[in-house]
């Protein structure tokens, strides 16, 4: 994929994120394709994309750069929205972070690293 190529999807997977429909998300991930947030197990994508979404119906994911690296090409995000899932506490959560793709021959995620900061997610959560 060229560099051109790469932003357009990751602007695209961004928009993704954006619709509330985890097919949308686990379409730009291979067959078998996984990601593993913060270090834990890597699952299935749509089983996360379903999870935020049902705590976030109204959440944004803004693309803020790429970054190629040795390892892959690291995705850097923009997370806001609206804590008013089933058992929501009605805060409003803004956080960076990025994953590390790497990607497959036919230019899908074979395998995503997540990452983002926890502790300040969690104390978005909570604080009133």
């Amino acid at each position: 994929m060229t560099s051109d190529e790469l932003r357009k999807f990751a602007e695209r997977y961004a928009e993704a994120w954006s619709s509330q429909n985890p097919d949308s998300v686990a379409a730009f991930y291979a067959e078998g394709g996984s990601i593993s947030v913060n270090g834990a197990a890597p699952v299935p994508i749509a089983q996360v994309a379903r999870g935020f979404f049902l705590d976030f119906p109204d959440m944004v994911v803004t693309f803020d750069r790429l970054e190629s690296r040795p390892d892959g090409t690291a995705f850097h995000w923009t997370f806001t929205g609206t804590n008013n899932g089933p058992s929501g506490t009605g805060n409003k959560v803004r956080i960076s972070g990025h994953e590390l793709w790497k990607m497959d021959n036919e230019g899908l995620i074979a395998e995503s690293k997540g990452n983002f900061d926890a502790a300040d997610y969690e104390r978005q959560l909570r604080k009133k």
